[in-house]
């Protein structure tokens, strides 16, 4: 059930990105039913191509945390990672990734790469795919098709 509050958090932060022109993705990092961090997608205003959700979300938590190093944390995110959000995820010590949507072009948990499963990492992290699949699908489906028409 806590799994479905914190991604319903990701998707409102999803709709922030939208809103700001980007690419609707969220993420949100808990530990201990406690946020430490979130963000959404903002390579475009921020002006930094590593500004993705996830990025953002494991800044903010080392801040919070005064450390890199967030063991113990899950972080919910709307879009399965790229390579650069997996390997950060990775050095983070995250436990536990939850995402919404496969990303059947980049994603690297399940769609190409399938990074958790690589034995090369000091780390391993447990990863669950499609929860409120369906909604964050719809969400980028719906930014996409508006792009293309205007």
């Amino acid at each position: 059930m806590n799994d479905e509050i914190w991604m319903q958090r990701a998707l409102e932060l999803a709709r922030q990105a939208a809103e700001a022109g980007e690419v609707p993705v969220g993420a949100v990092l808990v530990r201990d039913q406690r946020v430490l961090g979130e963000g959404f997608n903002q390579p475009i205003i921020a002006h930094d191509p590593t500004a993705h959700a996830e990025v953002v979300a494991l800044r903010a938590a080392a801040e919070t945390e005064q450390n890199y190093r967030l063991p113990g944390s899950t972080l919910y995110v709307t879009l399965e990672p790229c390579t650069m959000c997996f390997g950060a995820l990775v050095h983070a010590r995250v436990a536990r990734l939850v995402y919404a949507a496969s990303e059947p072009r980049a994603g690297v948990c399940v769609s190409q790469l399938q990074l958790p499963q690589v034995d090369f990492y000091n780390h391993k992290l447990l990863v669950e795919g499609g929860l409120m699949e369906a909604e964050s699908a719809a969400m980028l489906k719906a930014f996409f098709a508006a792009r293309r028409k205007g």
